[in-house]
């Protein structure tokens, strides 16, 4: 698929909403990146981005970013150190399932969105927000 066709049906204002709802609920940070390029492993792809975007240096390493790069079709969700001790490799495999029918489908923002919700509600189990919440990260969605 087309990076352009796949940013032009992803709605960026909900993909945001979601963004800012998961953040309130707990003391991490969630950003979402779409690539344009091919990439063969987007692990590797996303975990190049997450650092590029800054995101080890939150004060809890608890951040997500969740790597979608439609021109090879795949995607990753990349947790930081402390997140991935919390949920381990289960966590992220289910949420990738759900989102897969969705994107197959070419609901793109309704997995983009459904991603997110299902990090922000385990970013809150194991990262609760506690008094004033400071935003670490921009929550837009980064792009190259």
């Amino acid at each position: 698929m087309h990076h352009r066709h796949f940013v032009k049906q992803l709605d960026e204002k909900s993909v945001t909403a979601a963004i800012h709802r998961a953040e309130e609920k707990s003391s991490a940070q969630v950003r979402v990146y779409v690539s344009h390029h091919h990439v063969h492993d987007a692990l590797e792809a996303a975990g190049t981005h997450f650092h590029e975007l800054g995101m080890e240096k939150t004060a809890h390493r608890n951040a997500v970013l969740i790597f979608v790069a439609p021109e090879s079709r795949n995607f990753a969700i990349f947790g930081d150190e402390a997140i991935d001790r919390k949920c381990g490799i289960q966590f992220w495999t289910n949420v990738r399932d759900e989102i897969v029918p969705h994107l197959k489908a070419g609901e793109f923002t309704k997995a983009i969105v459904h991603a997110v919700d299902r990090v922000g509600d385990k970013l809150a189990e194991h990262f609760p927000a506690h008094g004033k919440r400071v935003n670490e990260l921009p929550d837009e969605i980064a792009h190259d």
